[in-house]
């Protein structure tokens, strides 16, 4: 899809990056197509984009974005009534948490133990599927370097685009080291990627355990798999297919809580609120081909099971551990997941290409940078979707 895209701007001689304007700066002081998060006096945080003649406007004044360009990161700036704010180029995880979205993302604690279990390394080869939004492909390109290589799958054209207008707006154009193939992983991943070539596989999908084979087939010997899933029936369903596949070593399954605390001189205790539970981590090593795994030596139990046992509790599979022909039981409603309606998705692609185009991004197709006519700011809180 990058590719395609990139060919056809070339080839109609459009001049991309002289349309689009300044490209986001990561240090320094601050510029146009800058994103900067604002701090006001109650600590509430807003994200917005650095456009000529903008303004940042909240019901106590105002804020004109000429008086933020040429101020240096961290700097405190003031309102039209006279309120300070503290103006921060905003980290990868505070960019990631107010990016428009078309799918919900995988939250930063999640992308940095993905990061870690999966040990992405400068150079590695990474192919990502279940692209969403972009935000863990953010992570992943940061992690890989500009030695390694990301290769990510998406099914549908709209998170496609949503995804590729985030990252064009954190990056400034689309990384030379990023293809994004649009269609089903288990029929495009042998196209693109050879098989024993990849170092890790991570599967950010509703049905992983469709797509282990596949995986197995594409990671090189000691390659790592893993999987973020959401609700423990998919957590048990991957971590079973990955056990009968033969391919991997014993997989590993965990979950992230993070809490954050108060502290204010002698007030120091737990925040009332917490990011808790937001998806599993199911994490296996590639076998070399051939190895048969030796069996865990575990003393007899009552929590032994059957196929029965496994038939009675995961709904795709019978009770000789087989998916009934036809089964469609694993359905995003099945497992809670809320979906947008192709409406707001079209919508959300538009918002990610603008933003993209504030922000001074190459966007692939060379697409001219229409002017704002109002000049105001495109602010969110941060966290907004």
């Amino acid at each position: 899809m990058r590719g395609e895209a990139a060919r056809t701007a070339s080839e109609a001689g459009v001049d991309v990056a002289a349309a689009a304007g300044e490209a986001p700066a990561v240090r320094g002081p601050f510029q146009y197509g800058d994103r900067v998060q604002l701090t006001g006096p109650k600590g509430r945080l807003n994200t917005i984009t650095l456009v000529r003649a903008g303004e940042f406007h909240s019901h106590r004044g105002v804020i004109p974005h000429a008086e933020i360009v040429g101020r240096p990161d961290a700097s405190v700036v003031v309102n039209s009534s006279g309120e300070e704010y503290l103006a921060l180029r905003p980290l990868l995880s505070d960019f990631v948490m107010s990016m428009p979205r078309g799918a919900a993302i995988v939250y930063p604690k999640d992308a940095a133990q993905i990061l870690s279990l999966a040990d992405i390394f400068p150079g590695a080869r990474v192919v990502e599927a279940g692209v969403g939004s972009g935000a863990l492909s953010l992570h992943l390109l940061r992690g890989v370097g500009s030695d390694g290589a990301l290769f990510s799958f998406e099914r549908r054209d709209e998170f496609a685009e949503i995804a590729t207008g985030n990252v064009v707006a954190f990056s400034g154009s689309v990384p030379e080291n990023w293809t994004l193939t649009v269609g089903d992983l288990q029929e495009t991943l042998p196209a693109v990627c050879a098989p024993g070539s990849i170092d890790r596989v991570v599967l950010d999908m509703l049905a992983p355990w469709e797509c282990v084979d596949v995986a197995a087939e594409a990671l090189a010997p000691g390659g790592v798999l893993i999987c973020y899933v959401a609700t423990v029936t998919q957590l048990s369903r991957t971590v079973e297919q990955i056990r009968r596949s033969g391919g991997f070593a014993h997989a590993q399954a965990s979950e992230t809580l993070v809490r954050g605390w108060h502290v204010e001189g002698l007030a120091v205790r737990p925040d009332h609120r917490m990011v808790a539970h937001t998806g599993f981590l199911v994490t296996a090593r590639r076998l070399a081909p051939g190895t048969v795994l030796p069996e865990l030596k575990r003393r007899a139990s009552k929590s032994d099971f059957s196929e029965a046992d496994l038939g009675s509790w995961l709904p795709d599979l019978g009770p000789e551990g087989d998916a009934p022909a036809g089964a469609e039981v694993w359905t995003p409603e099945a497992v809670g997941e809320r979906s947008k309606s192709d409406k707001v998705l079209r919508k959300k692609v538009r918002e990610t290409q603008q933003f993209a185009r504030e922000r001074g991004g190459e966007l692939p197709g060379g697409e001219a940078d229409p002017a704002r006519p109002d000049g105001a700011d495109a602010a969110r809180p941060d966290g907004a979707a």
